[in-house]
């Protein structure tokens, strides 16, 4: 009889340290889980920043080049595009095709961006502009903070895919349905090196 107390005295605690394992384990992907939508959402709010900046330096450019239409549309439609996904949501980070329309918008947008402030190279009186300097250090200084957000929401997702993939834990991501994170990635025309001519 008390060999039997000990045996099931033992399957308690091997059975409690199995549950609290698994629990921890469930919960620890839980909080990475968060992390990536916490990342996201600074991702979010520096994008929004950016949406919001653009406007304010379309219209001091068109103060100074009102003869570049095609660029200045460029730009609105671009952020036209932009506009109609600046929500998290769960769609968005779960689905691949939206998340990849998505990040085209973003790619469009920033290329337009490019070109607007190409566009400015051709005129010195408004590159000495105090709103046009204030507006373009406030837009270079949100694009460091967007790549920043960016490194840091793809850090998460790695940790996040990381820890699904490893056993025991892929287990308890399976028993759960857990899936892999998309990373934001750059555009394939970034991942080439640019050509410097003379």
């Amino acid at each position: 009889m008390k060999n039997l107390i000990i045996v099931l005295l033992i399957l308690v605690v091997v059975i409690f340290a199995l549950v609290a394992s698994f629990i921890g384990r469930y919960n620890r992907i839980q909080q990475l889980n968060v992390n990536i939508d916490n990342n996201w959402a600074e991702v979010q709010n520096q994008l929004m920043r950016r949406y919001d900046l653009i406007p304010n330096l379309v219209e001091t450019v068109k103060g100074y080049a009102s003869h570049e239409q095609e660029t200045f549309q460029a730009v609105t439609e671009a952020r036209a595009r932009v506009g109609g996904v600046v929500e998290i949501s769960e769609d968005l980070l779960n689905n691949p095709q939206t998340f990849q329309r998505y990040q085209e918008a973003q790619n469009s947008l920033g290329g337009a961006l490019q070109r607007l402030l190409m566009v400015t190279e051709n005129y010195p009186e408004l590159k000495a502009n105090q709103s046009f300097i204030r507006l373009q250090d406030e837009l270079a200084g949100t694009e460091n903070r967007l790549a920043v957000a960016r490194k840091r929401f793809n850090d998460a997702v790695a940790e996040f895919n990381r820890s699904i993939v490893t056993f025991p834990n892929n287990m308890v991501a399976n028993m759960f349905g857990f899936e892999k994170a998309l990373f934001f990635e750059a555009p394939v025309e970034t991942q080439a090196a640019p050509q410097v001519q003379f």
